[in-house]
């Protein structure tokens, strides 16, 4: 089963998420946007996730993590949680 770790900044609207996104595309760290912006409580982690699987996270958000280039910011990414940036870190099969 294909494995991947990623990480994450969840925030309320698209326009904060954007607004992020170009900080960090502007060298911005990520870990430290998402300790200071992110509502998950993974934000303590700077958004790391850890290693999950296929079909453990929400749809949209697992389709992102299972295709998206590794070390690439994604998003937003809206759920049913609200928008999210999406790193994912590593995958494998």
């Amino acid at each position: 089963m294909t494995q991947a770790s990623a990480r994450h900044i969840l925030v309320s609207t698209e326009e904060k998420c954007n607004e992020l996104k170009t900080a960090i595309e502007g060298g911005a760290d990520f870990a430290e946007v998402a300790r200071e912006n992110s509502s998950c409580p993974s934000s303590r982690d700077g958004g790391n996730l850890g290693t999950f699987g296929r079909g453990q996270m929400v749809k949209e958000f697992d389709e992102v993590v299972f295709s998206a280039p590794v070390n690439v910011v994604q998003g937003p990414v809206k759920t049913q949680f609200g928008y999210h940036l999406v790193e994912v870190t590593s995958r494998q099969d």
